[in-house]
């Protein structure tokens, strides 16, 4: 599985304690220094089954400036996985990734039931 986070967010660190105490075995990405690509946030929106808005951090500080909240339903698809590829900190995180399943921020029921 990938964990893609902010290690500086304090739901992201909650989210890796809890991985590292049900020892689940993870690949860990920082979502600044290795920001996901148009087509890995593609194929993770697809996966995830949920809107793409859904996949934007709307309590940054970056989405705020970009008044993104008026701008998105404006915006094709195409764009807005471009807008996300552009820049990680528009990315919502923490992000668990598996093969199959996609979970955005963490929940920890969702994530029992994901990192099985």
């Amino acid at each position: 599985m990938l964990f893609v986070e902010y290690p500086k967010c304090t739901t992201c660190k909650k989210a890796k304690k809890w991985l590292e105490e049900h020892n689940i075995e993870f690949t860990d990405r920082n979502i600044v220094e290795e920001k996901p690509s148009y087509d890995e946030l593609k194929d993770w929106y697809q996966k995830s089954k949920l809107p793409l808005k859904k996949f934007f951090n709307t309590s940054g500080i970056l989405y705020r400036e970009m008044n993104l909240k008026d701008k998105l339903a404006h915006m094709s698809e195409e764009e807005q996985l471009e807008l996300l590829a552009s820049n990680g900190m528009l990315v919502k995180r923490p992000l668990l990734i598996k093969a199959d399943r996609v979970c955005i921020g963490f929940k920890e029921t969702e994530w029992t039931e994901v990192a099985k």
